[in-house]
């Protein structure tokens, strides 16, 4: 039986001792502000800064806690290191061989006009063009259950005076996942990445990599140059490797590998792996993983399969966030929300690297009450429990944040603009 008082007060402790964490450096009304947004994202389960001020159930006007929480958002600053610190939090659930997978997305604002810096950007979901800003994603998936864990977040418009080029936004998380993580970890990255730029940079810094590759490109293959697409057909599959997809189709693959090289860097071999079984285009990945095992072409084509996490992690953060209706008044607040709920879902990562041992987990998984047996992707059962228990609550968090903790007072008494109630 659930003591639903313990569990409770176990998980505000839990967000409050995390919002301490990653809040090293910030100011005392920056954690207070960081606290609240992540309970009262995590308890309304929507990025509309109505819902999260209701979450948040403060003896206060509404209207006053909505006008608090919009100016602090706008005017935070301390994005970077927050960031920082966050990075940190998640290394220790990390392997050094785990796969980082780099994705773009899109935030579309189809009845939008006069928001700031309105780009033109292509809507994943439907295929068509419209108003909004550009999203880039890395996330690095977890060493026990393979979750996807948010490592990198940028929004960003081709519309903004700062902006140079989308090459240059991705080199940029590249340089972050550098600085952050060693080289033996595996980026995993969709063919839209298939550009020299990007294998000169991993190539360059001896990165481990797997793109999947377009059919127009061309290759050194026995020192001619040949396209890509008919060297392919002349190979059949050596390996078999039988894979479900998320509509429960299983499908049996072919897979073989031979060694190429790219014109641009002719002296730096490369393995092309090439998987039947997806279509009447081959699966074609580039990568430079060396290995003596046998089944080094499955294990590339498994890594590569891995990348779909970070297209589940783009679902659940849209839909189970209502990302999109995201309702702010200039750009740098889109980026701070879009922070808050990054940090928001890395905690749910956090903790569900350890559902099978904490008790916590498993019990927010049995309040959520799932109407079939727990998937895979066990987000959403996590978001439902904690947006459960927290609706039960006769209060909100601030109560717990009149108290200073004590590992916190030294860095965080300092002078800010911030107004925390």
């Amino acid at each position: 039986m659930i003591n639903y008082s313990t569990l409770t007060s176990n998980l505000k402790r839990g967000i409050l001792r995390f919002s301490e964490k990653i809040s090293s450096g910030l100011t005392r009304p920056e954690f207070k502000l960081i606290s609240q947004m992540m309970y009262g994202i995590l308890t309304a389960q929507s990025s509309q800064l109505s819902s999260i001020a209701r979450a948040l159930d403060e003896k206060i006007s509404l209207k006053k806690i909505i006008d608090r929480l919009s100016s602090n958002v706008s005017k935070f600053s301390g994005e970077v290191k927050l960031f920082e610190n966050y990075v940190k939090q998640t290394k220790s659930k990390i392997k050094n061989n785990s796969i980082l997978v780099i994705d773009g997305g899109d935030l579309v604002k189809p009845c939008s006009t006069k928001m700031e810096s309105l780009c033109r950007v292509r809507d994943g979901s439907t295929g068509e063009y419209g108003n909004g800003y550009h999203m880039l994603e890395a996330t690095a998936l977890g060493a026990n259950n393979k979750m996807p864990i948010p490592v990198y977040t940028k929004i960003y418009s081709s519309e903004d005076k700062g902006f140079v080029s989308e090459d240059n936004e991705v080199l940029e998380c590249l340089k972050s996942l550098s600085r952050n993580f060693k080289k033996s970890n595996i980026r995993a990255l969709d063919r839209g990445y298939d550009v020299n730029m990007y294998y000169e940079y991993f190539l360059d810094r001896d990165e481990k990599f797997v793109i999947r590759v377009k059919k127009n490109r061309d290759v050194l293959y026995n020192g001619e140059k040949i396209n890509i697409y008919d060297l392919a057909k002349k190979f059949k599959g050596k390996y078999s490797l039988k894979f479900q997809n998320k509509n429960g189709l299983k499908v049996e693959c072919k897979i073989t590998m031979i060694t190429v090289s790219l014109p641009c860097a002719p002296q730096k071999e490369l393995e092309l792996v090439i998987v039947y079984g997806f279509g009447k285009i081959p699966m074609m990945l580039f990568t430079n993983l060396k290995s003596n095992d046998e089944k080094l072409p499955v294990i590339i084509a498994k890594v590569y399969l891995m990348r779909w996490r970070i297209e589940e992690y783009y679902k659940f953060k849209k839909q189970q966030f209502r990302f999109e209706d995201i309702r702010v008044r200039s750009l740098k607040s889109i980026k701070n929300m879009n922070l808050f709920i990054t940090i928001a879902i890395g905690y749910l990562g956090i903790m569900s690297e350890k559902q099978e041992e904490r008790r916590v987990v498993l019990q927010l998984i049995q309040v959520s009450k799932r109407i079939y047996e727990t998937p895979r992707f066990v987000y959403y059962a996590l978001a439902d429990g904690l947006r459960y228990i927290f609706n039960r609550c006769k209060q909100g968090i601030g109560h717990m944040l009149k108290k200073v903790p004590k590992s916190a007072q030294i860095c965080l008494f300092q002078q800010s603009e911030f107004n925390v109630a």
